[in-house]
């Protein structure tokens, strides 16, 4: 099996680099959706002539309604064969409602904040465990009632040297690069990433960043995460949250990444983050010591945008050392503490591909009026229990292929329609989860004149 995800990773970057040979679209289109990111890259250094020039607001956010084709009861991996012809359930949610505001001061100094409401609440739920009794518990992802995704103050010297520190996006991955609803097809984030990684992620510290030539690099000294967080499920996902008023940060990390625009229509990335994640939290017990817990993530990611036609692909590996020993330690944690007590792998792994065409290019009176119609399809793998040390049971239903097909509709460029049909698919004897989506997004920057 893991044959196959080295096939699949070199088959992605084998298209990536084969899509060149038609690219003749100018590479300004491709950074485009980088720049447009929210503020998780450029903000323009200018000499604005009027105060409200200085001033951008924007945001965006997502309303989406799914019917699932399968069970949602708490045992359908625990006993898979009582839910096989299981009658579906729908849903409603808000999955991100983004609002963003930034300031250019002058003389290269600028600041941004965002602030994110996901699911349309406080950052607070009540959920059914799915691994032990089924109880129901409340789940606190951060503590505070909604989300500070960014807040940074940032100065630029030059468009190759700019320093900015606050509270800032982690770009690792694709998806944490570039994750408004117009940079992906699927009615959510691709699921991969937004499976084992925090996604979006985002952390206190410094950053040092700037675009020379073709090129674009950045480079970030941060909080570690916090292994009281790891699950079987997710991996490192919930590591990057607090449930308390304040991140923990007596572990440190850096993340990195590389964007290279050589080509014409094509963005290819290198990112990468390392940090320690053991004692990162509050903890009377000592429970970690002698542990360091390093999380490793190497990631690689494409864009390709040309002749009405997008592609986009990652490849993602992450390791965790001290793994076993975490994973009892969390196990061991006082029942009323917020760690999900179960085991987490040494190893996770996600790998995706997808590629849409516009069928109303040909259209000249549509193309005109900016309407677009992309039908795409996605494939992705995501594992967050890819590989475990010997003396830990490896869950395989953590291990997972999602097939997707389906349309994004452009009226305007700031709004899309979206519609899929997907099928997250398992291992025997678990069940597969075929699904139904319908959501209709926005994202959009706009300056005061």
């Amino acid at each position: 099996m893991k044959h196959l995800f080295n096939t699949l990773f070199l088959s992605i970057i084998l298209c990536a680099f084969a899509l060149t040979a038609s690219g003749q679209e100018s590479k300004v289109n491709v950074q485009s959706e980088q720049a447009s990111t929210s503020i998780t890259t450029d903000t323009t250094v200018a000499k604005p002539k009027k105060a409200m020039n200085r001033l951008t607001v924007g945001g965006y956010g997502e309303a989406v309604g799914s019917r699932m084709f399968y069970s949602n009861n708490y045992k359908r991996y625990t006993d898979a064969s009582l839910y096989k012809n299981a009658k579906g359930f729908g849903q409603f949610d808000l999955p991100h409602v983004v609002f963003y505001i930034s300031y250019n001061f002058g003389k290269g100094w600028s600041m941004a904040a965002e602030v994110e409401f996901e699911h349309g609440g406080t950052e607070s739920a009540v959920e059914v465990e799915e691994e032990e009794t089924g109880e129901y518990e409340k789940e606190i992802e951060r503590g505070g009632e909604v989300a500070l995704e960014q807040f940074w103050i940032q100065k630029s010297f030059s468009p190759a040297a700019n320093l900015r520190a606050g509270h800032m996006v982690v770009p690792v991955g694709a998806t944490n690069n570039a994750h408004m609803p117009t940079e992906f097809f699927t009615v959510f984030r691709p699921e991969g990433e937004n499976t084992i990684f925090p996604c979006t992620w985002h952390e206190t510290g410094i950053s040092f960043w700037g675009m020379k030539g073709d090129w674009r690099y950045e480079a970030m000294f941060i909080a570690g995460l916090d292994a009281d967080r790891f699950n079987n499920k997710n991996w490192i996902h919930d590591g990057n949250g607090s449930p308390y008023e304040f991140k923990m940060a007596t572990a440190y990390a850096g993340a990195a990444r590389i964007d290279n625009f050589s080509i014409p229509g094509l963005r290819l990335s290198l990112s990468g983050y390392i940090g320690n994640s053991a004692n990162n939290t509050l903890n009377a017990n000592n429970k970690y010591d002698g542990l360091h817990g390093t999380v490793a993530i190497g990631a690689f990611d494409f864009l390709y945008k040309g002749h009405n036609f997008v592609a986009r692909g990652n490849f993602d590996y992450g390791h965790l050392s001290n793994s076993l020993e975490i994973s009892k330690a969390n196990k061991e944690t006082r029942k009323d503490s917020p760690s999900p007590k179960n085991n987490v792998a040494e190893a996770a792994i996600a790998a995706g591909v997808e590629a849409g065409y516009d069928i109303f290019a040909p259209i000249t009176k549509l193309h005109r009026k900016g309407h677009k119609f992309y039908i795409f399809g996605r494939y992705d793998y995501y594992d967050s229990m890819f590989r475990t040390v010997s003396a830990m049971t490896d869950e395989k239903e953590w291990g997972r292929h999602k097939v997707t097909v389906g349309f994004n509709y452009y009226p305007i460029r700031q709004i899309v329609i979206k519609g899929e049909y997907s099928n997250r698919i398992f291992r025997a004897p678990y069940n597969n989860e075929p699904t139904i989506s319908l959501g209709i997004c926005y994202a959009g920057m706009f300056h005061f004149l």
